[in-house]
């Protein structure tokens, strides 16, 4: 998780700061195969060179990012969950739960869907 450290300690909130953490690492424990980076300035994991997940985070919220392609195949169970949706992120207030189940399946698909993509994004 070095990776990720200048990046979490240029979040001033500390509570901001410490959920970022913990979401970071989560992914990182439950998914040990991705490979965290720093990509245009936002924390990301991929998997044999295409991008699987990305966050980011804003002042009032956290940004999840799996792609257009993870949105639409999930906008239901976010709406579900609660969070607020656009076409390529969902957003998670920080005062609201994580619906870790639900970024486990995000993380799970796009793995599986991008098994075997060479780019980075899908086209």
């Amino acid at each position: 998780m070095e990776v990720f450290a200048k990046y979490l300690a240029g979040i001033d909130n500390p509570d901001h700061r410490d959920r970022t953490e913990e979401m970071l690492a989560w992914v990182a424990d439950k998914f040990p195969n991705l490979e965290p980076q720093i990509k245009w300035n936002t924390p990301m994991f991929s998997d044999h060179g295409t991008f699987i997940i990305g966050f980011s985070t804003a002042k009032h919220h956290l940004s999840v990012s799996p792609e257009e392609a993870g949105i639409a195949h999930f906008t239901d169970d976010i709406r579900q969950a609660g969070y607020s949706v656009t076409k390529g992120l969902f957003r998670i207030l920080w005062k609201e739960p994580v619906n870790y189940e639900l970024l486990e399946k995000m993380i799970a698909f796009n793995i599986q869907d991008k098994a075997e993509y060479t780019s980075f994004w899908r086209k």
